[in-house]
């Protein structure tokens, strides 16, 4: 019997609604790509500079400066793999660098963090460990997922969660706008990331018990 992992109720939040209309609004962009002679991994690589760039921008205290060039960032990451598709040259190897490029840019933006708020030290070392977690959970939980469905749109599966990269965006600029309210915002991403993790152990569990009886 084929089980969908999704059927157990880990929420689609930001992204996947940005994943499904977000094509349909860039073909300008993808045709500025080509005119620069770009390839998929260096628009992968521009995004993850972009927010390497936003972290020392952060890191240096201007907000604003770091703000914007985090979602250009973001606006390079969401649109490497559908400039990929575009040009038929997805690989596995694209998806493997596109993956560790955004938990590079992520974990750069809790180091500005950390630099700016020192108070917060264990907040932010905490926050960098549930992003282990996070992320090698929805990798393992992903290849699950995609034994399950035999069919994915990414070279690398990922798990559906609720602390996916657009959430990951959001939190970082209500920060960034409301840097009076960081101890409670910390607090509250700390929660997500908690729920992220416990729902997709769940989803594990009950799947390989359904992959037992079945």
């Amino acid at each position: 019997m084929e089980t969908r992992l999704i059927s157990y109720g880990v929420c689609k939040m930001i992204d996947n609604g940005f994943r499904s209309f977000l094509p349909n609004y860039v073909r300008p962009l993808l045709k500025l790509y080509q005119m620069l002679g770009l390839s998929p991994n260096a628009v992968t690589i521009a995004g993850c500079l972009g927010g390497l760039a936003s972290a020392f921008a952060v890191s240096q205290g201007m907000f604003i400066v770091g703000l914007c060039l985090w979602w250009m960032g973001r606006l390079l990451d969401g649109t490497d793999g559908i400039y990929a598709r575009h040009l038929n040259q997805s690989s596995k190897f694209g998806a493997f660098l596109d993956i560790n490029c955004d938990m590079l840019a992520y974990s750069a933006m809790i180091v500005a963090f950390a630099k700016m708020w020192p108070e917060l030290s264990l907040i932010w070392i905490l926050i960098m460990l549930l992003y282990v977690l996070s992320i090698s959970g929805a990798l393992s939980l992903g290849s699950l997922e995609a034994e399950s469905t035999h069919s994915s749109n990414r070279k690398l599966k990922l798990a559906t969660g609720i602390a996916e990269g657009g959430e990951t965006g959001f939190f970082y600029s209500c920060c960034l706008i409301f840097p009076a309210s960081i101890s409670i915002l910390s607090q509250i991403w700390i929660g997500v990331l908690l729920v992220s993790i416990v729902a997709r152990g769940i989803m594990a569990f009950k799947y390989l018990k359904e992959q037992r009886l079945s």
